[in-house]
């Protein structure tokens, strides 16, 4: 099980007991505010509080009800971004390209990345960096069957109980 794997699983026990997104949201704030942060600018440093933070982020980014368009939204922004093909990957069952966090600024606007650094108390470069690691392999784990489903991923709840049974499954 990856590290992803772990952080959502935690995740997801705290959120069935907190219930919600809000109680999820405060797990996350718990666990970002008990762990060292990677240094600015160096996303390699990515750790179980920063994915633990991010997870319900992009959770709710993939949602069919955001303003990012859902999961068919964010594959646009990146097609636009010239990224099409890496973010073709993260839903195919072949290996998933990776995206530079430049690629993230420019394709979600550097407004958005900048609202979620601010949110999570972040640099731009780390939140950039941190969405470039985390988006492709959730991506990943909500297309198993190598297909974006027709209706979009649901919404922020449905997106968590699909991860929820599939960690189960594991």
């Amino acid at each position: 099980m990856g590290l992803l794997d772990s952080v959502l699983g935690s995740v997801l026990a705290g959120q069935n007991q907190q219930g919600g997104l809000g109680g999820l949201g405060n797990v996350l704030g718990g666990m970002l505010g008990g762990q060292q942060q990677a240094p600015q600018g160096q996303a390699g440093g990515l750790n179980a509080g920063l994915i633990a933070a991010l997870a319900p982020v992009l959770i709710g980014m993939l949602a069919n009800n955001s303003g990012q368009g859902g999961l068919g939204g964010l594959l646009d922004k990146f097609t636009r971004a010239g990224a099409g093909d890496a973010a073709n990957s993260w839903i195919g069952t072949g290996q998933n390209q990776s995206v530079s966090p430049d690629v993230v600024t420019q394709a979600l606007g550097p407004d958005v990345v900048g609202d979620i650094a601010a949110k999570l108390g972040l640099g731009h470069a780390d939140a950039a960096g941190g969405i470039a690691q985390v988006l492709p392999e959730l991506i990943d784990k909500l297309t198993p069957h190598g297909q974006a489903p027709q209706g979009g991923l649901g919404s922020s709840d449905d997106i968590v109980g699909m991860l929820g049974r599939m960690l189960q499954q594991r």
